[in-house]
């Protein structure tokens, strides 16, 4: 049984002709081709005429347009094929020797003819130069409507963005359009409208998703203050607990050195003591609960207190100078929390008699301002606060262990 297609023996492709066989070396360089019984399909679309070539490219239709029924003419369109490359007939030139061999040589393949306004346009378009190419020589190369038509159709083809070659000195008729003008333009005007659907949708999809990953990183931030917020709380809670049992055990020292007083006074006026009858019970001292809390690091608001605790203890024959020395750190720490760009409240001369007098003969006051951020510079001469170190919560936190230290008539007492 004569062939009646071309395969392909390197890719497998069917090929209905030798004009085809030939373009297809051209385009993928395979020159393995032999006869086969295996006609190349022929599905006709029913909807649209459109002729499909294979049940891959059927199946691709039917996913672009919807039209699902096909006729399969592959037995109309099936012919005997030769692997004999067709001569060109010369009559003028004779083309025949006298032996009656031929001698005509290998056609040149070159690239079709289009129009080039049109060629243009689909350049600018984004298109390609063989892809505009491509869809004008094979829709006829008659408008931009019906290039762009070819180009959404084809556009899964595997050589859509190799340039086409045609035989040289061939007129390529131009191939009957599947559809009508106004077919076109209504299938245009389809394509534009899925663009803008589809478009519309991805873009909520993507609105979607921002305000998804929105929700979920407020969700977050607000578990975060919540947890700040919550430790922060349980902090405050264990220092105030902590002054209470502070004042407790001062109030308590307090009773007891006046009832030592008292019983001193009395023997020294000789009066007998007091009968153990008549004396209220004294409250029972309060034992110090050890804390459950788990043993951590001292906070720099700890150090803090700690430092001014100290300060009082080491001059507490001299609360005055005592109460001023707080009073002069407040303002330090004020100046600089109000007013952070401006370097005279960050610098301090350590040698500035009035600074010696309130704060640095006193020990623990410099102390307290390194606890704050300050650094010594230029040889131990100056203190000094650089301006990217200042933060507002240590200092704030500085400034409120100093209006308690202030206040608080119990503080440092013990």
């Amino acid at each position: 049984m004569a062939g009646v297609s071309l395969k392909c023996g390197d890719c497998g492709a069917l090929l209905k002709s030798v004009e085809e066989a030939q373009e297809h070396a051209e385009l993928t360089s395979h020159s393995n081709f032999s006869e086969s019984t295996e006609a190349v399909l022929n599905l006709v679309c029913s909807s649209c005429g459109k002729p499909c070539r294979s049940k891959t490219e059927s199946d691709l239709h039917t996913k672009r347009t919807g039209h699902t029924d096909f006729v399969d003419k592959t037995s109309e369109t099936a012919k005997p094929i030769s692997l004999e490359v067709p001569k060109a007939v010369d009559d003028s030139a004779g083309a025949m020797d006298v032996d009656g061999s031929s001698s005509s040589q290998p056609e040149e393949m070159v690239v079709p003819e289009v129009d080039k306004k049109l060629l243009e346009e689909l350049e600018a378009m984004g298109f390609s130069a063989a892809q505009a190419t491509r869809a004008l020589h094979y829709s006829g190369n008659g408008s931009i409507e019906a290039a762009v038509n070819w180009v959404v159709e084809h556009e899964n083809d595997p050589d859509i963005d190799q340039m086409p070659l045609v035989p040289a000195n061939t007129k390529v008729e131009a191939p009957n359009p599947s559809l009508t003008p106004e077919e076109i333009k209504i299938r245009a005007q389809e394509l534009k409208e899925r663009a803008r659907k589809k478009k519309e949708e991805e873009e909520k999809r993507m609105e979607r998703e921002r305000e998804k990953e929105r929700i979920r990183i407020g969700k977050e931030l607000l578990e975060a203050k919540r947890i700040e917020e919550d430790n922060e709380r349980k902090r405050l809670m264990a220092l105030r607990k902590a002054e209470k049992e502070e004042e407790k055990r001062a109030r308590e020292k307090i009773r007891q050195k006046v009832e030592e007083d008292k019983v001193e006074r009395r023997r020294k006026l000789g009066l007998p003591p007091e009968d153990p009858a008549t004396v209220k019970p004294s409250a029972p001292a309060v034992e110090e609960k050890k804390s459950s809390l788990p043993i951590r690091p001292a906070t720099k608001v700890e150090q803090m207190r700690e430092c001014l605790r100290s300060l009082k203890q080491n001059h507490k024959d001299d609360d005055a100078k005592v109460k001023r020395a707080f009073q002069t750190l407040l303002t330090y720490v004020g100046n600089v929390a109000k007013n952070p760009n401006e370097e005279k409240f960050r610098k301090i001369r350590l040698n500035n008699q009035t600074f010696q007098d309130r704060v640095g003969a006193l020990t623990g006051g410099i102390e307290f301002l390194e606890l704050c951020g300050f650094e010594k510079i230029e040889g131990g001469e100056f203190l000094f606060l650089p301006r990217e170190k200042v933060e507002m919560v240590v200092l704030n936190s500085a400034g409120s262990e100093l209006t308690s230290a202030i206040n608080n008539p119990f503080f440092g007492v013990l």
